[in-house]
This record gives structure tokens, C-alpha cells and sequence, in this order.
């Protein structure tokens, strides 16, 4: 009887140790297999999506230090509504800002008035916007606007017609004066030699008509223009040496298009270095029942404003630049250094979708401006582009 309970009490001990072998085993295996669902599936199904579904700029800093743009918005102001320039520009930004993951708040009035941008300036500081992207009717009439909007920590960046290099930081431009004054006698001259007139040896009558003296763009390109005008051309005669001006507004650039043909009946070629001003001329000249062959008409506009004009042989030849880029441009560069991003003279900023930009310094546009240290500079577009009947279906916007 005893033997048999001492058999027993050994055999219990014997379970005893064997189940805490088992114990000891599970001890260290458990937490191998709790620890690798942490270390090698949970993170990664947390940062996955957040890397696939992120747009182009993640939300994490680049490689290189960059901030990414992602969750910025950016107020894009134009000159007015309505204007088929601006309004292809805005929506070349609204399908660049996709690709970004910003936002992009299309702030603007049907009157090209310093007096209206300055409200749209006013509406964006209220909204909290991160960044302005402004196109500027009067360049003195909305500096103290931008000031403020500065003041509140707000970017202020521009775009086709500039600010005071102290009201913003970055400016992108779609060519310098020079280049850009160059392509508009070039377009000028083209045309005349269609008509047969000898533009070296002819005397040639011209006026200018554009929006108005205060948009720095349009100003800039004239006086430049009208400086290789002087020099290569002593034989062209300006009509009207203090220019037309229709201020922006559709109607009335056929009326003023109807004057300078009214006020010159012999004039030779019109310069239409606005978006507005050219289409108005070239109605006014169809109105009179005027073509290519009686006047020499030619500008800077979009193509699709123009095709139709161009198909009734008012006009030979135009040009522009593709404002669907320069639209996503500017609010690209301007939620880039809203983004917390520093640019200098030199830098290269690499802009999905578009490609590498330089950061000029300001005196590029012109000459008596000085650059900032820092976050201060012009940007240019790389291509500009000119319109005949053979090319102009190649382009929709």
C-alpha cells in the first residue's frame, strides 16, 4: 500500500515537471510571435495607405529636406473674371492642385480695378488662406492689401503682372520685358510682310492698345517693344504716342478698336499687348469690314479667343504662352514657400508635373529692383508660343 502511494506521489511529481516545461517553453516562444505582428505588419499597415494615397508630395519631408506642399490652400487672384486668359490659367491650376493636394480658392471680381482685388486680397486674409497668388491690375493700388496679408503670415506670391518685389516673393513671370517687348515687333513684323510691306524701308503707322499704363506686365513689354521699334525701325511713325487703353474691359475694347481706326483710317498696324485689347481690335476691324490685307492687327492672347478671327483673315499671326502652366506655377510656388520651404537666387525648384525652375533675381524684369536673401526672386516660364492658321488648332485653351 505504501509503495503504491510513493509510486503515485512520484508519478504526480513527474506531471508537475513536465508541465512546467511545457510553461517554460510557451514563455518564450509567446512573445517572438506577439512581438512580430508589431514589428513587421502593424506599422505597415498603418503607413501604406498614407504613402499610396497621399498625393504627389507626401506628408512626411523629402529626402532632400523639402516640404511638401500637400494641404496648403492658395487664394489665386486675376486681374477679373471672365477673361478667357484667366480663366484657362485657373483651370490649369485647379488640375495641377489635384496632383499636389493642395486647394486653390479662384478669388476674383468681373472689374479689373485695384479697388475690387484689394477686397478679393482682403477676402482671402479672412478665409486664413496659407498662401496669394495675385495678378495685379495696379501694382501701388493693392501694395498696402499685400502688406497686410503679410503681415498675417500669409505667402504673397504673383503671377503674369507683378507686385512690388517688397509685396511678395516670388514672381512667375512669362518672360522678361526684353524677351517679351521682342515678341511682339517680331509678331508685328511678321505680319506686315504679309501684306507685302517692306517693314525695313516702308514708313509704317502704328499705335499701341492695351488695358492701361499702371499693369506693370503690359507696360513693361510696351516700352520695351517701342525702344527696338526706335532702334531697328526709325522708319515706323507712332500715331498715338500716349497709347489706347481700354482698361480690361470687353466692351469697351471694341469701342476704343473702333476709335483708333476712326482716329488714323491710314494706320498700318495696332498692338494689342492685352487679352482683352486684341480680340476688341479685331471685332472693331470686322466691323469696319476691314482684313489682314487693310491693317496689320496682332497681340498677345489665347488662341482659342482668337481662331475664329483668324479663320475670317482679320489677322495674320499671334501669341502667348501656355497660362495653363503659369496658373498651377504660381500656386505651386507659392504654397511651396508657404510650406515652410526657403528659396534664394540660384536655387532650383523642382515642380511635379511642370519641371525644374530657377529662382532668378528680380532685376530680370526690371532692372532697378533689388532681390531679398531670401524667398524673393521671378521665376519665368521656359516657352512661349505663336499662332498662325496653320498651328492654331494644335492648342485648346
Amino acid at each position: 500500500m505504501k509503495l503504491k502511494k510513493l509510486a503515485a506521489l512520484l508519478l504526480a511529481l513527474c506531471m508537475v515537471f513536465a508541465l512546467a516545461a511545457c510553461s517554460n517553453g510557451n514563455s518564450s516562444s509567446t512573445p517572438a510571435v506577439d512581438s512580430q505582428p508589431q514589428q513587421s505588419s502593424t506599422p505597415a499597415v498603418d503607413s501604406q495607405p498614407q504613402q499610396s494615397s497621399a498625393p504627389a508630395d507626401s506628408s512626411e519631408p523629402a529626402a532632400d529636406g523639402v516640404q511638401p506642399v500637400d494641404g496648403k490652400t492658395v487664394a489665386f487672384i486675376p486681374k477679373l473674371t471672365g477673361n478667357a486668359f484667366f480663366e484657362v490659367a485657373n483651370t490649369g491650376a485647379q488640375e495641377f492642385a489635384k496632383d499636389w493636394g493642395i486647394t486653390v480658392d479662384y478669388i476674383g471680381s468681373p472689374n479689373a480695378t485695384a479697388a475690387d482685388q484689394v477686397q478679393c486680397i482682403n477676402d482671402a486674409i479672412s478665409k486664413g488662406v496659407d498662401a496669394i497668388c495675385i495678378s495685379t491690375v495696379d501694382a501701388a493700388g493693392v501694395a498696402d492689401a499685400l502688406q497686410e496679408a503679410m503681415d498675417a503670415g500669409i505667402v504673397v506670391c504673383t503671377w503674369d503682372s507683378d507686385a512690388a518685389a517688397s509685396n511678395r516673393a516670388l514672381m512667375v513671370s512669362q518672360g522678361t520685358p526684353e524677351v517679351l517687348g521682342q515678341m511682339l515687333v517680331d509678331l508685328a513684323v511678321n505680319g506686315l510682310k504679309d501684306r507685302g510691306i517692306d517693314p525695313d524701308k516702308d514708313e509704317v503707322k502704328y499705335a499701341w492698345h492695351y488695358s492701361q499704363a499702371t499693369v506693370t506686365d503690359q507696360n513693361s513689354w510696351q516700352v520695351e517693344g517701342e525702344k527696338i521699334i526706335q532702334e531697328k525701325y526709325p522708319n515706323w511713325v507712332n500715331v498715338h504716342p500716349d497709347n489706347y487703353y481700354s482698361e480690361q474691359d470687353a466692351e469697351k475694347s471694341v469701342t476704343i478698336g473702333e476709335a483708333v481706326l476712326a482716329d488714323n483710317p491710314d494706320i498700318d498696324l495696332i498692338i494689342c499687348n492685352d487679352s482683352t485689347a486684341l480680340p476688341g481690335q479685331l471685332q472693331a476691324a470686322e466691323n469696319k469690314q476691314l482684313t489682314k490685307d487693310d491693317v496689320t492687327i496682332t497681340g498677345f492672347a489665347t488662341p482659342n479667343a482668337i481662331k475664329d478671327y483668324c479663320t475670317n483673315g482679320t489677322l495674320f499671326n499671334w501669341g502667348l504662352w501656355d497660362c495653363k502652366i503659369q496658373g498651377g506655377l504660381g500656386c505651386y510656388v507659392a504654397a511651396y514657400i508657404a510650406a515652410g520651404n526657403d528659396v534664394k537666387v540660384g536655387d532650383v525648384i523642382d515642380v511635379p508635373g511642370i519641371g525644374k525652375c530657377e529662382v532668378m533675381p528680380n532685376n530680370c524684369l526690371n532692372p532697378d529692383d533689388a532681390t531679398g536673401d531670401i524667398n524673393n526672386g521671378v521665376v519665368l516660364l521656359p516657352e512661349r508660343a505663336i499662332f498662325n492658321a496653320e498651328n492654331m488648332d494644335d492648342y485648346d485653351f
